[in-house]
C-alpha cells in the first residue's frame, strides 16, 4: 500500500469504507495514533482524529423495543453507559462508551 501523507484540516466523513470494512468512528489501522477518512471510501486522503473529530453519540437511538434519549446502561454486564452511534442500534450495532 502506498503512503499518503497526512491532510491536515480535513474533516472526517462517518460512516467510512476502508479495505473491506464499514467503520463509523476514528481506527488505528496501520498507524501509531487513530485516523479517520476524509473521503466516504478511503481514497489516500485521512488525517490523525482531534477529541472533536471522534464519532458523536446519536440521539435518539432504538435498542431492542426501546427509544433513549441518553447513555444507558442497559444489556452492558457491568452497567457501563454506552450509546448507539446511529439511530438504529438494532440494525447496524454501532456503538461505544460514554465518557
Amino acid at each position: 500500500m502506498p503512503y499518503y501523507p497526512e491532510v491536515k484540516g480535513g474533516k472526517c466523513v462517518f460512516p467510512f469504507y476502508y479495505k473491506t470494512g464499514m467503520f463509523y468512528d476514528c481506527v488505528k489501522f496501520n498507524a501509531k495514533h487513530m485516523w479517520c477518512s476524509l473521503n466516504k471510501t478511503y481514497q489516500g486522503y485521512w488525517k490523525y482524529c482531534a477529541e472533536e473529530d471522534f464519532a458523536k453519540c446519536m440521539f435518539p437511538f432504538w435498542h431492542r423495543r426501546m427509544i433513549y434519549w441518553e447513555c444507558t446502561g442497559d444489556s452492558d454486564a457491568f452497567g457501563r453507559k454506552w450509546c448507539s452511534l446511529t439511530w438504529n442500534y438494532n440494525k447496524d450495532r454501532v456503538w461505544k462508551y460514554c465518557d
